[in-house]
């Protein structure tokens, strides 16, 4: 029987899909997806005639943000697999999820669990160290501190994280409420700029936080804190080694 042919409008999804060893089946993707498959728009506007013309027997959206993407799709009769994820738990579970969506239940299973098993010897390795403040940039106009799943992540990797709760959207912070919290490392990881971030824009405010004092501004690649799939879990790995050199290699 032929495998679906599938749309993923989410790089998360794409991502997912690459780790799964099923982009092959991808007949259509976001600009923002970096597989060798025709680009259909961006993932808030894909271009719905551009899907139409690639046929697919399956579509992939992620995010609130995309909700509405999703209504026009279902309406248009097709079928939409849509993820939501807003912890670090609901994360890794997504990919069993989605492993099932494409008739791969046991490759999502394994992803999974080779995805909890890294975290947890993040974990152990970092368990006995003290836990430093994190700052996490995911916007720089306004100052924007990450949420969802990024306060877990920081909490795997061995760090504090005052600035939002597991679950809860990225918000606009104000300069009084970074310097309470003393951060003693800032991650920038400006969505839509890779490892283009500059350390200068942080560095050049006028906070006075340990952090800038000593020069701990970190550049991640948006893609290993930003997005939902198994990337995130190599972001926790190099956040962890930043933040406890001396025990996580």
């Amino acid at each position: 029987m032929a495998e679906d042919r599938i749309v993923s409008l989410a790089p998360s999804a794409t991502e997912t899909l690459r780790e799964l060893d099923a982009t092959d089946r991808l007949v259509g993707v976001t600009h923002h997806c970096t597989v060798d498959v025709p680009a259909i728009g961006g993932w808030l506007n894909p271009d719905f005639d551009a899907v139409e013309a690639c046929d697919p027997d399956l579509v992939l959206t992620a995010d609130a943000l995309q909700t509405d993407v999703c209504d026009e799709l279902r309406d248009r009769d097709y079928r939409v697999v849509h993820l939501e994820p807003r912890t670090l738990g609901d994360v890794i579970e997504s990919f069993a999820t989605l492993g099932q969506a494409i008739g791969r239940p046991r490759e999502g299973h394994d992803l999974a669990w080779r995805a909890r098993s890294r975290i947890e010897r993040v974990r152990r390795l970092v368990a006995e160290n003290p836990r430093p403040v994190v700052y996490c940039e995911e916007w720089s106009d306004p100052p924007t501190a990450a949420g969802n799943w990024v306060p877990d992540a920081v909490r795997a990797a061995g760090g504090r994280y005052p600035f939002s709760s597991p679950g809860e959207r990225s918000t606009a912070v104000e300069r009084s409420q970074i310097e309470s919290a003393e951060p003693e490392h800032v991650f920038l990881h400006v969505c839509g700029h890779g490892e283009r971030s500059d350390p200068e824009v942080v560095l050049n405010r006028d906070w006075s936080i340990p952090a800038t004092q000593r020069g701990a501004v970190h550049v991640l690649d948006d893609s290993l804190l930003n997005q939902p799939s198994p990337q995130l879990i190599e972001g926790i790995e190099k956040m962890a080694a930043t933040l406890h050199p001396e025990t996580v290699e």
